[in-house]
């Protein structure tokens, strides 16, 4: 296969992959039922969230990873109410957060801001690319020592280095973050499973592009980096903001 149809089939591969990665509107079962998540950055140790209703009072299971903290309320429970309250409690005080009707998805997240005692719908300012550029430089930190380990040393090559894996690094970690799976029991499965794209479009592509080694180096150098990403990825679930 000569270098012109190798990166022809390159090309075409991670169109496909970048295609499947991205999601689309579907209905299906889940492991939870609909939820609706706020967010709270640096929250304080004794902060407590409860859903108020005419009926019930529900307490916000809480996550915490890094500087965020997680509140999940079974929205399903509250499709039926209009006004959505919030009693909010730190440091022995109290207040009242009301939201009115908005768009729900399957699962909704809002951004509660302390220090004006407000609740909006969505992320805060940013979020997604001050998220996705961590993830993103940790990937390429990893990477990078390994790719250095391996023997690569041309400038031309780092340059290569840089380019592929912005673009497929970046792709997966904002399609993970498109996802709104906050505390979602199979965000593991979806990091596999966008790996899988990720270590094929690699292993095409640093044997097409880098001629600084053999193609069998380069190939086994994209096989170990990203299988240590992987692993990588799955203990920073756990630590960093998803």
């Amino acid at each position: 296969m000569s270098r012109k149809d190798k990166l022809s089939l390159f090309v075409i591969v991670l169109f496909m992959s970048l295609v499947f990665m991205f999601p689309v509107l579907a209905s299906a079962n889940s492991a939870r039922p609909p939820s609706l998540i706020v967010l709270v950055n640096n929250p304080p140790g004794d902060l407590s969230i409860v859903l108020l209703t005419d009926n019930y009072e529900e307490q916000g299971e809480f996550r915490r990873s890094a500087w965020e903290g997680y509140y999940l309320f079974n929205s399903f429970n509250m499709r039926n109410y209009g006004d959505y309250k919030f009693k909010v409690t730190s440091n022995g005080e109290s207040f009242v957060c009301t939201v009115g009707e908005y768009s729900h998805s399957y699962n909704d997240v809002m951004t509660l801001d302390l220090s004006r005692q407000k609740l909006t719908q969505g992320y805060y300012p940013f979020r997604t690319v001050l998220v996705v550029s961590i993830q993103l430089l940790i990937t390429l930190l990893l990477e990078g020592i390994i790719f250095w380990l391996f023997g690569y040393r041309k400038v031309r090559s780092y340059f290569i280095f840089l380019a592929i894996n912005i673009v497929t690094q970046g792709a997966l970690n904002i399609w993970l973050n498109s996802l709104n799976s906050l505390m979602h029991s199979y965000f593991g499965f979806y990091l596999f499973f966008g790996e899988i794209f990720v270590f094929a479009a690699e292993m095409m592509a640093f044997p097409i592009f880098i001629n600084e080694h053999k193609w069998t180096r380069n190939i086994l150098y994209a096989f170990v980096a990203n299988f240590v990403s992987l692993v990588a990825g799955s203990f920073m679930i756990s630590l960093l903001p998803i």
